[in-house]
């Protein structure tokens, strides 16, 4: 029986959601083992000067613990 964790990563990029998307997961593996899904909880943007100078992902990760 597999028992599964569920986390919470925010990431931020200066060039898009997607970007910030990938940044989050791949610094995620990195720490984390057994990576099995991941869900976008939420998008924000820092606006400065009435333009968007920073993008944010909040997402949930889960992962697999081990025995």
């Amino acid at each position: 029986m597999a028992v599964a964790r569920v986390t919470q990563v925010v990431a931020s990029s200066t060039k898009g959601w997607q970007e910030a998307f990938n940044d989050g997961m791949k610094r995620a593996n990195k720490t984390l083992r057994n990576l099995t899904g991941a869900e976008i909880v939420s998008q924000k943007a820092k606006i400065q000067d009435g333009k968007v100078s920073e993008y944010r992902v909040t997402m949930n990760i889960t992962f697999i613990l081990e025995d």
